[in-house]
């Protein structure tokens, strides 16, 4: 049989490889509009993400013996990615007890944020409430500027504490379904404080979703959240929610149909490792016992 002509061969190679290629087109076969699409692209991947706080609304509570603002917030994301704006509502007591711990660990940092002050009268009046609103807005977002601020636990404590105290509350009433819509903002905040936060931030909150989801009878949903706490359990070496975790995973697997052999050696193996220093406890005993009533 005659060997193919080697001009021929090298062509068809060159064809194949031409239409096989999944890399990106050079710049010298790209038009004037193409590169600067290109370009566009890639400055909003490099652009920096920044929290962003807005006070769009305030409301006034009327108690039998105290009347208050309360200031929504709301946080988001900088950039188009992050349409969801979520809200919380905070008096203006709350920001001040948050300042005052602030300044007990950066008080030299803090020399130039100011929280606006307190008026001794008309604190009601539109326009004072107005002035405060605006003033409470630019804190935050100094605060945000300042790096050990921003990584601090007390930022992401001021933001989603309360929620999470009221979530708990309904958790251990059994009261699951308005447990879980409280849960749900609060892991929504803290997935945009994540970038400044440490990564075990959400665990307390999914590991509560998965107590609620599988009181619910809702096993799918309660695997998905323990297993999305589960790996910075185990990177941070969280044993007590490590044990828990696993051994949710495990009963939910068999629910489920799963395999679980891995799961279940490695809670053999912790176990083994921990017998006497880790007293064994379920997930949702270690999901009771945090964050005390409000």
């Amino acid at each position: 049989m005659a060997e193919p002509q080697r001009g021929t061969e090298n062509r068809t190679e060159t064809h194949i490889r031409t239409l096989s290629s999944d890399e990106p087109p050079s710049c010298s076969s790209l038009t004037t509009k193409e590169l600067q699409q290109n370009l566009r692209e890639v400055k909003k991947r490099e652009r920096p993400v920044r929290l962003l706080f807005e006070i769009p609304s305030t409301r006034i509570i009327h108690h039998v013996l105290s009347k208050y603002v309360v200031y929504e917030i709301v946080v988001m994301r900088s950039g188009s990615f992050d349409s969801h704006r979520v809200p919380v509502e905070r008096r203006y007591s709350d920001f001040s007890r948050f300042h005052h711990k602030l300044l007990e660990e950066f008080e030299e940092e803090l020399e130039d944020v100011v929280l606006p002050r307190k008026h001794l009268s008309g604190n009601f009046s539109p326009e004072i409430i107005s002035e405060r609103r605006l003033g409470l807005q630019d804190y935050l977002a100094k605060l945000y500027s300042v790096r050990c601020v921003r990584h601090s636990p007390h930022f992401a404590k001021f933001f989603t504490e309360q929620e999470q105290k009221r979530a708990h509350d309904l958790l251990r009433a059994g009261q699951f379904k308005p447990a879980v819509e409280q849960l749900q903002n609060v892991l929504e905040v803290e997935e945009k404080l994540l970038p400044w936060q440490n990564p075990t931030l959400i665990v307390p909150t999914l590991s509560a979703l998965a107590v609620c989801y599988r009181d619910l009878e809702e096993p799918e949903k309660a695997s998905a959240a323990a297993q999305r706490a589960l790996p910075p359990v185990r990177r941070y070496g969280l044993k007590n929610y490590r044990a828990a975790l696993l051994d949710l995973l495990v009963d939910l697997g068999y629910q489920l149909g799963r395999p679980v052999a891995q799961l279940q050696e490695e809670l053999t193996v912790l176990r083994d490792a921990e017998r006497g220093e880790v007293s064994p406890r379920s997930l949702k005993e270690l999901v009771v016992q945090q964050f005390p009533s409000l």
